[in-house]
């Protein structure tokens, strides 16, 4: 078997000889060592079989010798095949063109479907994405992977809080929550306006109620600032008291800041590396030799081949490596303190509305030890301190 493989590599010629010197041409080829095999006999002048393609010159000279005639029935093996392929060599490469053809087509992004935004949004959301190189018409392998196409709407489109991103086929799907949904008008009963926290009266905007408060007026917890009650007091008219009270409240806080910090940082040296994969099999392509970084962090990349609507036992993988360095910061005492601070005004910011705002600020006390700065700090903030509080008719009365 192994050898009937090795002559197709070769090439194998099917011969007849026919003629009265049949016996004297086997004799003669048997004789200077050309190889032959299959010898069928038909009748008693003729014979057929089977030799490598590279002695079949060769016998011509042994059929005149021995008076017989040669008639070459098939050919077989690798060098016919190749012959045959480069007589049809316009069908392989038209076959072959479109083969990859019908490939790139359905890898390519075909539609981008933005569901859930507004037409303002939705024209910001697809600008964004052609700065991205998500655009009808581009392959997919030279565009991101759906998790950096997310991330990267989110950082910059500002009108939105979350994008969802799906690849199906040779679409991209996104679903969209915008950050300034149109709020839902509840239908409040009656009620008042009460403190929620300690606070002197700054200012007011007072749209329904009465207010009970005035400015610079100090106010506790659950104290009445604009009453539900309006009108004459023997037939008051109950409402739903709406608007803001603007308090300056008290915060305090406590920050710790070392003066040391380490911390990692990319210096920009990146290497990529480009593979194509089948199956379990990885193929380098582009970016040979070890990455000689000392840290770094790896970013994968990878894009699967489709056909129609196939995913191919085929991909390409782009394999990013960028240089990380640990980096020892110092500050000085001046430094850490301001840092500290506007720490702090952070954490508070954090703790309050979008409307409120750091009024003043006084550092209670202040301590370098160990290697850290210790800050506490007083703030002064103008908040709403108002928050609704329900009754009943019956409640007034």
């Amino acid at each position: 078997m192994k050898n009937q493989w090795i002559e197709f590599y070769k090439g194998v010629v099917t011969v007849k000889a026919y003629g009265k010197g049949i016996e004297r041409f086997i004799n003669s080829l048997t004789r200077d060592k050309i190889h032959i095999w299959n010898v069928r006999s038909h009748g008693t002048s003729a014979i057929t079989f089977q030799m490598n393609l590279r002695d079949a010159k060769k016998i011509r000279k042994y059929a005149r010798e021995s008076e017989c005639k040669l008639e070459f029935q098939q050919r077989e093996g690798i060098p016919f095949l190749a012959i045959r392929m480069l007589r049809n060599s316009g069908f392989l490469i038209g076959a072959f063109l479109f083969l990859v053809v019908i490939t790139l087509l359905s890898n390519m992004v075909w539609g981008i479907e933005i569901k859930g935004a507004n037409p303002a949004t939705e024209y910001k959301i697809q600008k964004e994405l052609e700065a991205m190189g998500v655009k009808t018409g581009k392959l997919q392998f030279f565009i991101d992977n759906v998790e950096a196409i997310q991330k990267g709407l989110t950082n910059n489109v500002k009108e939105i809080t979350w994008v969802g991103v799906e690849l199906k086929g040779t679409t991209y799907h996104l679903q969209v929550v915008e950050k300034n949904e149109p709020e839902k008008i509840e239908a409040l009963g009656p009620q008042h306006l009460v403190a929620k926290k300690k606070a002197i009266i700054e200012n007011m905007f007072v749209e329904e109620g009465q207010p009970v408060v005035s400015i610079h007026d100090r106010v506790v917890p659950g104290q009445l600032l604009v009453s539900g009650l309006v009108g004459k007091e023997e037939e008051p008219e109950v409402v739903s008291a709406k608007g803001e009270v603007f308090g300056e409240t008290w915060y305090k806080s406590t920050v710790t800041l070392p003066i040391n910090s380490t911390f990692q940082v990319f210096n920009g040296n990146e290497k990529e590396k480009h593979y194509l994969e089948i199956g379990s099999w990885k193929i380098p392509i582009w970016g040979f030799g070890k990455t000689e970084f000392k840290e770094h962090e790896k970013e994968e990349n990878k894009k699967s081949l489709r056909f129609l609507s196939w995913d191919l036992p085929l991909s390409y993988q782009n394999e990013t490596f960028r240089e990380r360095q640990t980096i020892t910061r110092t500050y000085t005492n001046k430094e850490a303190v301001e840092v500290a601070k506007e720490m702090a005004r952070q954490d508070i910011k954090s703790l309050l509305d979008d409307n409120a705002k750091i009024k003043g600020e006084k550092v209670l006390h202040q301590s370098a030890d160990n290697g850290k700065v210790t800050l506490s700090i007083h703030f002064q903030i103008i908040e709403n301190i108002a928050q609704g509080q329900p009754f009943t008719q019956g409640d007034a009365e």
